[in-house]
């Protein structure tokens, strides 16, 4: 399928400390009135696949939007000069953005991937099973948890998958995050996979918060 892509990146005035979820929370208390920003309706959370996902990369924020979330980024861009992120203020003194039509879902061709952030793979469910693990055998449980990462997502955007998603996974290592405060195992590495999937997108938990966005390797 063709997803419309717009990827927001922000330069400042100053190098920006802050991670996507401080990002995250200043859209969502700057344009309350735009609920894919927050993922929240009269308090209640859409538990559903972001359509605006924030990242912050190498200090840099970049705001993505898919379909619908690509209009509402489209509405408010530049609707503000500066951003709070924390107690931090930053000036903003140039915004790129470029808006495409890109391909999403299963194909004839093998794409190689990276992770450009974390990507939360495991639950209280399978964590015990990948500590305990060989080399081999976490790779096969990481392969199976980004296929169903895949269909989760696609399922979210509307699309079927009507092909055998083939996938490897190549060199994967551990990275401890920060979620909400709470310590939590992150992975990077890189996979290769039919499937198309459109470059900063993110797979797996709390993808609007910036994690396992995937960057298509050259």
């Amino acid at each position: 399928m063709i997803l419309k892509i717009l990827r927001l990146t922000l330069h400042s005035d100053a190098p920006m400390h802050g991670d996507a979820s401080k990002l995250r929370g200043f859209f969502a208390t700057s344009f309350n009135e735009h609920a894919l920003l927050h993922q929240h309706v009269t308090d209640k959370l859409i538990y559903k696949y972001p359509l605006i996902q924030y990242k912050m990369l190498e200090g840099s924020p970049l705001v993505l939007g898919i379909n619908e979330g690509a209009d509402v980024l489209k509405e408010i861009y530049d609707k503000f000069d500066e951003i709070k992120l924390g107690e931090s203020k930053y000036r903003i003194m140039e915004r790129g953005i470029t808006l495409k039509s890109e391909e999403f879902g299963c194909s004839e061709d093998i794409h190689s991937y990276s992770f450009a952030s974390p990507w939360l793979a495991l639950s209280q469910d399978n964590y015990p099973k990948y500590i305990n693990a060989n080399r081999e055998e976490k790779r096969d449980l990481l392969r199976r948890i980004m296929v169903g990462n895949l269909l989760s997502a696609s399922k979210g955007l509307g699309y079927v998958a009507k092909e055998h998603i083939r996938l490897e996974v190549g060199q994967m290592q551990d990275e401890i995050c920060l979620l909400k405060g709470t310590k939590v195992t992150g992975i990077r590495g890189e996979f290769t996979t039919t499937f198309a999937i459109p470059d900063f997108l993110g797979l797996g938990k709390s993808v609007s918060r910036g994690y396992g966005a995937v960057k298509k390797l050259k």
